[in-house]
């Protein structure tokens, strides 16, 4: 990176997360401390306004009215905010995102940067849903929905919605429980009549990013480690589908694979069903145990016909 690029990273670095130390900044720009020393001396010579805080708790920090010129953004810079905004329309399709995309696209030149983000199979299903909680968002609204849990059991809650969040390949809803007193996650595919409730938030929250942080901090997903030995014919899909770790190979291109999975989770046990004769359990025996009982109901229930 060069020095002008440097200069401008760090600008960006200190209006987004606040006082940074010359050490965190040296180790952040991977420079020496005396050249950061010298880079914040540069910034000031052009008009930047960095205030320099000293003491054990001390750094530096741009000054409350500063604000990014946004021309100072490169071709390079709007043709990455570009795809973003491409895959978030894929999976939207809202006019509102779209309008967004023209404003962004009519600033540069040049938007082709080689990716495409595809995320339109994420419509299927969701898309209403998605409009009532980010209306219910904006409008700090509480919303009531039917919802069954991963247990089967079907009740109706009323939450407070902090963000939509898609990860582990779903559409999930972030909001705080009145009745838990706590935050939690809600998958849009079990949900049912959901609506806006006309009443306010009983109180203001945290951003959707420190809540995930602390969540995920405070219980981490228990990941059960599985020994299998997997048929040549079915490895490459248990390594796609499974993340399976290959730990020994044979002449015959069978071979043995440790998975790691979340137990309470369903995607990858079906995946490990539709696998079929193509893997073998091995450990640890309740996962042994449950797949023996899945293939039991399943032929218990084609032996009926």
């Amino acid at each position: 990176m060069g020095k002008i690029d440097r200069l401008y990273a760090m600008t960006v670095y200190l209006l987004n997360n606040g006082k940074a130390s010359s050490r965190e900044l040296s180790q952040k720009f991977e420079v020496s401390v005396r050249t950061i020393q010298r880079d914040i001396d540069a910034l000031c010579q052009a008009g930047i306004p960095i205030v320099a805080e000293t003491g054990v708790h001390g750094g530096y920090y741009l000054a409350e009215n500063f604000r990014m010129d946004a021309h100072l953004a490169t071709d390079e810079d709007y043709s990455f905010i570009l795809t973003a905004l491409k895959g978030f329309h894929s999976a939207m399709n809202s006019p509102r995102i779209n309008a967004t995309l023209e404003k962004v696209a009519s600033l540069t030149r040049n938007s082709d940067n080689g990716i495409i983000l595809d995320f339109s199979v994420l419509r299927e299903g969701d898309h209403q849903l998605l409009q009532i909680f980010q209306d219910a968002i904006k409008r700090k609204n509480p919303v009531s929905f039917e919802y069954t849990n991963a247990d089967n059991i079907t009740r109706m809650h009323t939450v407070e919605p902090i963000a939509v969040v898609y990860r582990w390949y779903s559409w999930y809803l972030l909001a705080y429980s009145v009745v838990k007193n706590d935050y939690r996650t809600y998958k849009l595919t079990r949900m049912t009549s959901a609506k806006i409730i006309d009443a306010a938030f009983t109180e203001e929250h945290k951003s959707a990013e420190e809540i995930l942080n602390e969540n995920d901090n405070k219980m981490p997903p228990k990941h059960t480690e599985i020994i299998a030995h997997c048929k040549s014919e079915a490895r490459a899909k248990a390594i796609e589908y499974l993340n399976g770790i290959i730990t020994c190979e044979y002449d015959n291109k069978d071979c043995d694979m440790k998975l790691y999975v979340i137990e309470n989770e369903h995607l990858w046990f079906g995946m490990l069903l539709s696998l079929g004769d193509g893997i073998e359990i091995k450990a640890p025996e309740h996962i042994r145990n449950r797949v023996l009982e899945s293939a039991k109901e399943i032929i218990a229930l084609y032996q009926k016909l």
